[in-house]
């Protein structure tokens, strides 16, 4: 079964994001557990927690249907010190949180190595991170989503990601997500028919299918190979709508929540109708 939804607004508590959820139809949902611009957060108190809780109940969400995401200030490949124990402490906080709320995976930028390191360096850096993370947290999956390369960004190529998650020791807890205008914009040709099979062949064939416990559905605004990051709204952009109907149509990508991250959130409950819609 496909779970689809969009990145939703946990403004005034994360309770509210299931009830984001639903209003727009969704099966799904993303959330930033708090301000995502910031490297501290309030702490999460008895009350939200058993709100949220209830209300994944009440709207019929089940941890393997939400991909919450982490602050986008950390950089757990770091080449200095204070950066990356800044880092370190905010990614475990985020993962505590996401064990806090009952949630099963944490989706995280892997890191840059901002031009003082190499890059394998950086990718040991990141899997010490997530080791460390792992080690003071119970029942979190940390989730390694692609990038586009754009910048000193790692994490652009599937071996990159492979080359992280070799570096992980407990690797019952670690995944991959997915973004698809990230894949496009790093090189992956995955518009056409052709392109995408092979793509996903040579995914299955480095990192596994197994591993792959999200996606991020976005169309890209930059042409293939760009190496920017900039997502469009399904169909508006230079991968078209054709590809999301193929994955919509492909079980390889079942049972995982599949989210929208397009930038007009006014047309997400378009998006999702008609994602929907593509398997009648």
């Amino acid at each position: 079964m496909k779970y689809i939804g969009a990145h939703v607004s946990a403004s005034g508590g994360v309770e509210n994001a299931p009830l984001n959820a639903h209003n727009i139809g969704a099966r799904a949902f993303g959330l930033f557990t708090k301000n995502q611009k910031r490297w501290t957060g309030k702490p999460l108190d008895e009350k939200t927690i058993r709100a949220f809780k209830e209300n994944c109940e009440k709207y019929d969400f089940q941890p393997f249907q939400i991909l919450p995401h982490d602050s986008y200030l950390i950089n757990l490949g770091h080449p200095e010190k204070e950066g990356l124990e800044k880092s370190r402490a905010a990614f475990l906080d985020e993962m505590q949180r996401c064990e806090q709320l009952g949630l099963d995976r944490l989706n995280f930028h892997p890191g840059s190595h901002l031009n003082k390191t190499d890059e394998e360096t950086c990718l040991k850096t990141i899997a010490e991170s997530v080791n460390m993370a792992l080690d003071k947290t119970r029942g979190v999956t940390a989730v390694i989503e692609n990038t586009a390369g754009q910048g000193t960004n790692l994490g652009y190529t599937f071996e990159q990601i492979r080359f992280i998650m070799d570096h992980i020791e407990d690797m019952d807890r670690v995944g991959v997500c997915i973004d698809t205008a990230h894949a496009y914009s790093a090189g992956y040709e995955i518009k056409s028919a052709e392109g995408f099979e092979n793509t996903f062949s040579l995914f299955d064939e480095v990192i596994g299918f197994r591993f792959l416990r999200g996606m991020h559905i976005n169309d890209s605004k930059k042409a293939h190979g760009s190496r920017v990051d900039r997502h469009d709204q399904i169909g508006d952009g230079t991968l078209g709508s054709e590809l999301f109907i193929r994955i919509m149509k492909d079980p390889r990508f079942d049972n995982i929540p599949i989210i929208l991250e397009t930038p007009d959130e006014n047309k997400w409950a378009e998006e999702i109708a008609f994602l929907y819609a593509s398997l009648e």
